[in-house]
Order: structure tokens, then C-alpha cells, then sequence
């Protein structure tokens, strides 16, 4: 009898194991298609911008407590809102939180009160490999003339992602934003890692800027991985997001998993959505989407527009419209980051205005670049 009653103990203590385990390892995984065709039907089609007000150059400048512009903030997504622009995509950066996190979230709950109102949600952005690879708090630097993105940082920075014993730094950052927003509707989704594994080569015009980190992709991978980790244990109501972008080399046939780099096979393994840059014309765009759909995921293109290589809102909306994926363009209003400059601006010399601009839509006086590309917008966003 004692045996079978130590038996019986044995096998319930077994299932009341079970049965605490099973719900934790269900929330630390992947989205099933079905839930994310559900919150695509639940959000519909998205279309905006990557938004940073015109007064700030980059990530820190838009949120630090001395420099949070909200008035510049509702009068350009006011300017959105009445071209039919529901989401944006916003940049956040670990050294906010790290400097003030509480006022961070402050601010952060100001802006997402802001965009509400005009009836735009948020996709955020994370962490970040592009551009200045040394970020700094305090006073941003002013931009340097004509010059594409003089002032935009990575985050967390090379510091940090060159050193796997440092990741752990951003655990807290990406967790206390996450939790705090984890049931927020005004956000549609997290945006993890911008471009892992993008690099900006040395300048030795502007010492300041560098070096990046050495075999960049091995830490890039670590950290993604961490942070998906990590984010996995929150849990958010909104899916999780990072984007492939590279076009060339292992990454050409992005719907072959086994052929693809190691980044962007995570990726693609484990984003509850799938999102995707691409600068190139409409034939690439067109083949970009083509491979991804195999993927039987919501689709996101959360970074196009380069006027100057064909990826224009006339050729991109009416395909992106039929498809149904979300599109999400590089900048709004023209100011400190110089986007209206191409990317070859850190070689060429300008004095003024490109003819063609390269991002943007308007300058800070709300002239269009061009009205008839305004009309364009207003027509297909705000018909059915």
C-alpha cells in the first residue's frame, strides 16, 4: 500500500510539473500562421513612414528630456494623418533607458498618446546596426552639410556589441520597454534589430565616427539571439519582427532558407511577422516579395523609397496595395538627418537641394517635394 501511494505521489508530482512548465515553453515560442493571420486581419493594411521628427538628427536627440519636440511631433504626424498614414516606424535606443528610464517611458507614452489621436500606430525599433557605430548622450552633434545621415547611431554601438560579455547590459532595456508596453494596442509590433549585420565603412575624414566592430555578423548573431531570448520571455499581445535586407551574396534567393547567411536564416526562422527592406525598382520589389509569400506570414516592407534607383510611391503602392503588405517608407518631413541626400552624399559634393530627392516627402514649411506625388498618396490611402 505505502508503495503504491509513494507510486501515485510520484506520477502526480510529474503532472502538476507538467502541467507549470507547459504554459511557459507555449509563450516562449514562435506565433503560429493562424495568430499571425489573425493580427493581420485584426490591423488591415498599414502604410507610413520611418518617423523622426525634423528637429531631431537622430535616436537620442528625438527623446531626451532637454531636446523631446512634441510640438514638432503632432504637427508632422498631423501632416500624416491627412495623407492617410496609420503607422509609423520609430527608433528607440538603449542608452535612453539606461540615462532615465522612467522618464523614457514618459516620453514614449507621450508620443504613442500623440500619434493615437491622429489614429496612427507605432512599430518600435530597438536596437540598430547602422551608421555611427560610437553612440553618446547628452547635446547630438549638428548635422555635417549636404551629408546623408551624418548624425544617426547604432545601438547599442560597437562598445557593447563587441564585447559578448557586455550584452547582458541590454537585457533590462529591451525587457522594461517591452513589459511596460506589452498590451498596448497604439503598437503594432517590435521591430527587434534594424539591418543586423550592416556596417558603415571607416571615414577617415571623420575620426570620430569609428571603427566598427571586427566580424561583425558573429557578435550581431549573438546579440539577436539574446534579444529575441529575451523578448520571447515577455511575451507581448504584438508580434516580433526583424527585417532582412542584404541583397547580395548567400542572401540573393531569400525563400531558401538553407542557402541564406546565418542572420538572416534566424530571422526569417523566427519572426512571428516577416519585414524586408529594399531600395531597388519594382522588379525587385516584385521578386522580394515573390520569395518571402513562401513564408505563409504577414509581410511588412518597412523600409523602401530611393527616388533616384526607381523606388518611388507611384511605382511601389498600387503592388504593395494589391498584396496586401504593409509599407513603411524611409522619412517624412526633411530636417537635421538629411535624408533628401543619397547615401552617396559621403562621396559626392552637394551644395543644395538635390534635383531628386532621395527620402523624404516634405520640407519643414510642409512644401512637397513633388504635389502631384502628394495627390498620388492621397488617393490611394484614403480610397478603398
Amino acid at each position: 500500500m505505502k508503495k503504491f501511494n509513494l507510486l501515485s505521489l510520484l506520477i502526480f508530482c510529474l503532472i502538476f510539473i507538467q502541467c507549470q512548465q507547459t504554459p511557459t515553453s507555449q509563450l516562449n515560442q514562435r506565433w503560429s500562421e493562424e495568430r499571425a493571420s489573425e493580427w493581420k486581419q485584426e490591423n488591415g493594411w498599414m502604410v507610413g513612414t520611418n518617423f523622426n521628427p525634423s528637429t531631431s538628427i537622430n535616436q537620442l536627440e528625438f527623446w531626451q528630456e532637454d531636446t523631446y519636440d512634441p510640438e514638432t511631433i503632432e504637427r508632422e504626424l498631423e501632416w500624416s494623418a491627412e495623407l492617410g498614414m496609420n503607422l509609423h516606424r520609430v527608433y528607440l535606443h538603449n542608452l535612453l533607458w539606461d540615462q532615465d528610464s522612467l522618464g523614457f517611458l514618459k516620453r514614449v507614452e507621450n508620443y504613442l498618446g500623440i500619434a493615437d489621436s491622429k489614429g496612427i500606430k507605432a512599430l518600435f525599433v530597438l536596437l540598430d546596426d547602422c551608421w555611427h557605430p560610437v553612440p553618446k548622450l547628452g547635446k547630438q552633434p549638428d548635422p555635417l552639410p549636404f551629408i546623408h545621415n551624418s548624425g544617426w547611431v547604432q545601438a547599442p554601438g560597437s562598445a557593447i556589441l563587441g564585447d559578448s560579455l557586455r550584452h547582458q547590459e541590454i537585457k533590462n532595456y529591451i525587457k522594461g520597454v517591452m513589459s511596460h508596453f506589452a498590451d498596448d494596442k497604439r503598437i503594432v509590433g517590435w521591430d527587434l534589430y534594424n539591418e543586423p549585420g550592416n556596417a558603415t565603412p571607416f571615414d577617415p575624414r571623420y575620426p570620430d565616427r569609428g571603427p566598427e566592430v571586427k566580424d561583425k555578423d558573429i557578435y550581431t548573431l549573438s546579440l539577436l539571439k539574446k534579444s529575441f531570448k529575451w523578448a520571447r520571455e515577455v511575451n507581448p499581445s504584438q508580434p516580433i519582427t526583424t527585417s532582412v535586407w542584404k541583397e547580395s551574396g548567400a542572401d540573393k534567393d531569400w525563400s531558401k532558407l538553407d542557402s541564406l547567411s546565418d542572420l538572416s536564416r534566424f530571422t526569417l526562422s523566427n519572426s512571428d511577422v516577416i519585414s524586408f527592406h529594399t531600395y531597388g525598382n519594382i522588379e525587385e520589389m516584385r521578386l522580394r516579395i515573390d520569395q518571402l509569400e513562401k513564408f505563409n506570414r504577414p509581410i511588412l516592407c518597412t523600409e523602401y523609397l530611393a527616388r533616384g534607383q526607381g523606388s518611388t510611391f507611384q511605382a511601389m503602392l498600387p503592388l504593395l496595395k494589391e498584396k496586401q503588405i504593409s509599407a513603411i517608407n524611409w522619412g517624412f518631413v526633411a530636417g537635421k538627418t538629411n535624408t533628401v541626400f543619397p547615401w552617396s552624399s559621403w562621396q559626392e559634393d552637394f551644395d543644395s537641394l538635390p534635383k531628386i530627392w532621395h527620402h523624404d516627402i516634405y520640407l519643414s514649411d510642409k512644401t512637397p517635394y513633388d504635389q502631384n506625388e502628394i495627390d498620388f498618396l492621397k488617393e490611394i490611402l484614403l480610397t478603398n
